[in-house]
């Protein structure tokens, strides 16, 4: 059975701009040059992979953050934007483990998304579970419209 990819432009360019994290983080002097113009701004060190879905009742964002726990992630709503934001910790070192490679990104995070205009945000809720956060966004019912009988003369 053949699977069909749909090609999604800024999902490579979210790919590279992790990776030219992950490289400017690695070298203290590329990160120091990359931070200053920027000033005081703070800058995620990584961003989760998120899907968004829609069916006739709710949106459902999933976002997959493995190995953290829910007391890790902050979920907010403020002047119609949804932020999710946490802090993933590198592992420790230890003495007498040697990595040959690190790919996975640690450090803090944050995404942002501006709600659609038929969500309910007093309904919106969220569950943490085997590493991915699933945000609930509710649609307010929408108004069907009453058939009006005009009067012919």
């Amino acid at each position: 059975m053949k699977t069909i990819d749909i090609w999604n432009p800024f999902r490579e360019l979210d790919e590279v701009q992790n990776r030219l994290s992950a490289f400017f983080r690695s070298s203290p002097e590329f990160g120091r040059l990359l931070r200053r113009p920027f000033g005081d701004v703070a800058l995620p060190d990584w961003s989760p992979q998120v899907d968004i879905s829609e069916d006739e009742k709710e949106y459902l964002l999933k976002a997959d953050l493995p190995e953290m726990k829910k007391e890790d992630v902050k979920v907010t709503i403020a002047d119609n934007v949804l932020s999710i934001s946490g802090e993933r910790k590198a592992e420790k070192e230890e003495k007498n483990k040697k990595f040959h490679r690190v790919e996975r990104s640690y450090g803090s995070f944050l995404r942002t998304f501006t709600l659609p205009d038929d969500t309910d945000a007093k309904k919106i809720s969220a569950e943490f579970r085997d590493g991915v956060l699933k945000v609930h966004l509710p649609k307010t019912p929408a108004d069907k419209p009453k058939p009006v009988e005009v009067k012919v003369e």
